[in-house]
């Protein structure tokens, strides 16, 4: 892949932080984090070395889903603060030379958003088409085979109105009708609203979602699914997501942000290379420009899967796209808790030294791991409608870990989701003076990212390489870095022997030692090769 040379954009040579504010810093008390909690701990983010944050959806919202179920699109939820918190957090951050992106939650909104308590009001309501309502089945069931990605059927009977209304997820979160230009112009000017406030960007929730087939179809039934599995499975989304008029949106929102000058908008998309690539648009008609690249989640963590899984992601990419990678969130569990804390340290280097625009999750930067949720603590709807498949997402949600006094300092009382269990010897405090601490690896490979361009904007070129090493050669005009990575527990031979002989170690996630021609287990490497011939 060729070197871009030095890309323009903040968002191309940046790392971005996801922030979940419920868990980052509770400063009033009440168990749970807010938006000055987050200020007061916007110098740890920018020493960390990252270039913005993202933020989890921070509006007014009755929490069944946490925040993504907005009822009111330009305002605070009290608990995190309110507008003038957010003026403070978001001058505090650019003070620091941090962007703010902030979470955009456009398929859906909560039933107790005022725009749905009129649309549910009557069936002649102004806003009865801001929704999507339909008729019974002529058998008075639900009018087709829809599963909500919660499970059970994405149709809720009203009995007031004697319609079905659409929910992607909860019966709670009502789904939009993009379709009513109506609708489209009150979100567009949402996103005014906070872009007129200099936010920097937004990720926008579900993008691929948006739109429905206009005649409502049976989704394909899914032969491979079986039960135990998560339910939604048991149809294939062909007609309730990805649609073709989406995209218009899509680049609609583009040329919106654009017209704000450097803005990023990050959309979540869960699909194939080839349809996932179609959400970058054209260069006549662009759409978002990071579509959320979630295959160092969903694949095994194996050296020959990795390799094909950047190398097809790399091809399917158009000549104007920029990729991006992610390694945790909100949604997923613990890196840590999924590979084991050796292997998160190789993990850590392959998010920060591939071609691209990472995100970090908060909390995977101190390796923070398994966390077991007992059932009177469990707090994930997902979680409660479909218990004991693994669907959880308290797990990657708790709070943030600061220091060993009472509640890891993220609260003064019990936070609303258990700690981490080792919290009084894996927080911020004790890892920031641990030279050898995921911190201080992360921190380093930080900084080396942004030291060099062959890291930030480079050329991208996969190296062959033993069984279990992840192998590929990064270059900046006479920069060139070659990037080792050892997923076994054996020890292997280094991949370009003659010219890793004598190559300067820039980061290691073991302890420095000379480069004997081999590489460690669990052991992952950034080396100079010298300058190019």
């Amino acid at each position: 892949m060729p070197d871009m040379g030095e890309r323009s954009r903040w968002w191309e040579r940046g790392v971005i932080y996801q922030i979940y504010p419920r868990s980052f810093q509770d400063s009033n008390g009440d168990g749970v984090g807010d938006l000055a909690g987050i200020e007061a701990r916007l110098d740890y983010v920018a020493a960390l070395g990252v270039d913005a944050i993202w933020l989890s959806p921070i509006f007014p919202s009755p929490m069944a889903d946490f925040g993504y179920d907005v009822a009111d699109y330009r305002g605070i939820e009290p608990m995190f603060g309110d507008l003038q918190a957010f003026d403070r957090l978001l001058a505090a951050a650019h003070a620091r030379g941090l962007k703010l992106v902030l979470d955009f939650v456009p398929n859906h909104s909560s039933d107790r958003h005022p725009w749905f308590v009129e649309s549910r009001a009557s069936r002649d309501n102004p806003k009865r088409d801001w929704y999507i309502w339909r008729d019974p089945a002529p058998d008075g069931g639900p009018p087709n085979n829809w599963i909500s990605d919660f499970g059970g059927s994405a149709w809720e009977w009203d009995p007031v109105t004697g319609q079905y209304y659409l929910h992607a997820f909860l019966a709670s979160q009502p789904d939009l009708n993009w379709r009513n230009p109506e609708l489209r112009a009150a979100m567009m000017d949402t996103l005014r609203f906070w872009l007129d406030k200099g936010v920097d960007g937004f990720r926008i929730d579900v993008l691929w979602h948006i739109v429905k087939a206009l005649d409502f179809p049976d989704n394909p039934v899914n032969p491979d699914w079986a039960p135990g599995r998560n339910e939604r499975d048991r149809v294939i989304q062909t007609y309730s997501t990805d649609q073709p008029e989406a995209h218009a949106i899509s680049a609609e929102f583009r040329a919106l942000a654009d017209s704000y000058g450097d803005r990023v908008l990050i959309g979540e998309i869960f699909l194939p290379n080839d349809r996932h690539a179609r959400w970058f648009g054209t260069p006549e008609r662009p759409q978002v420009h990071l579509p959320i690249n979630f295959q160092l989640i969903e694949n095994p963590w194996d050296a020959a899967v990795l390799r094909r899984v950047i190398a097809d992601y790399e091809a399917s990419l158009p000549v104007y796209g920029w990729p991006n990678w992610v390694m945790g969130s909100h949604d997923a569990p613990r890196i840590a808790a999924r590979i084991g804390e050796p292997q998160a340290r190789v993990a850590a280097m392959l998010l920060l030294t591939l071609r691209g625009t990472p995100t970090l999750y908060q909390g995977d930067e101190l390796g923070v791991g398994e966390v077991l949720i007992p059932p009177d603590r469990v707090r994930d709807p997902q979680e409660m409608r479909q218990p004991g498949i693994g669907l959880g997402r308290d797990r990657s949600r708790t709070p943030m870990p600061w220091d060993d006094t009472p509640f890891a300092g993220f609260s003064t009382v019990e936070p609303w989701l258990p700690l981490n269990p080792d919290w009084p010897v894996r927080n911020v405090a004790v890892e920031a003076v641990d030279p050898a601490s995921m911190l201080a690896l992360y921190r380093g490979l930080l900084a080396l990212r942004r030291s060099r361009a062959a890291l930030s904007s480079g050329a991208f070129t996969l190296v062959e390489a033993e069984p279990e090493v992840l192998a590929y050669e990064r270059r900046s005009g006479d920069d060139r870095l070659l990037v080792a990575l050892n997923l076994g527990a054996a020890t292997r031979a280094l991949p370009l022997a003659d010219e890793t002989r004598g190559a300067s170690v820039l980061a290691s996630t073991l302890a420095p030692r000379p480069m004997d021609g081999t590489l460690a287990p669990n052991e992952g490497v950034v080396l100079r090769l010298g300058e190019a011939r």
